[in-house]
């Protein structure tokens, strides 16, 4: 390359720097389609939340250069997480069966088999499954560290203590501001 042209390739990428903008990187995005079969995972990795609930990877974050990571949740028991903050990604599930309290900031919506509910990032927000059985698809965009946090979560043989917990949520982008739902 001619010194000139470097250095006007060079100087042009100082606005991008100056305003935040990272600059392309190599992709490692999935090339090709493919399929994941109903009750199962990508990469064949299973994860159970509470050792009896699948949270099944479905997108994975390597597929899409990070933008987007989507997952099958079957709810085998009552319950959710705590009211936590996701500072850099949004969320969106979509209830395939059973029955939901979400929380949103203050609002709370009962939704249910076929709703849809939008959770903004920066937004305190929880949810409960509140039938017996459950089973929705969700997803988060940008993918973050969730598909480490739910392989961290599917590891512990118990519920960790309230510090243990705030400590996984922090290690993964989260920070936990409340208690789970009642149900």
């Amino acid at each position: 390359m001619k010194r000139r042209n470097f250095i006007t390739a060079s100087a042009a990428t100082i606005p991008l720097l100056a305003l935040g903008h990272k600059l392309p990187t190599p992709s490692t995005r999935t090339p090709k389609g493919f399929v994941v079969k109903a009750n199962q995972s990508r990469f064949e990795k299973k994860t159970l939340i509470n050792g009896s609930s699948p949270n099944n990877l479905k997108i994975a974050s390597k597929d899409t250069d990070g933008v987007l990571s989507v997952f099958e949740y079957i709810g085998n028991e009552k319950g959710g997480p705590p009211l936590h903050i996701h500072p850099n990604q949004d969320e969106i599930f979509f209830i395939v069966s059973g029955d939901y309290l979400f929380q949103i900031g203050s609002e709370r919506y009962q939704i249910q088999t076929g709703d849809t509910i939008f959770l903004p990032r920066n937004v305190p927000h929880t949810f409960s499954q509140i039938s017996a059985k459950g089973k929705m698809i969700f997803f988060f965009q940008p993918s973050g560290k969730m598909e480490d946090f739910f392989r961290t979560i599917g590891n512990l043989t118990e519920q960790p203590k309230p510090e243990i917990a705030a400590k996984i949520f922090e290690e993964h982008e989260m920070k936990i501001v409340g208690p789970p739902l009642a149900y």
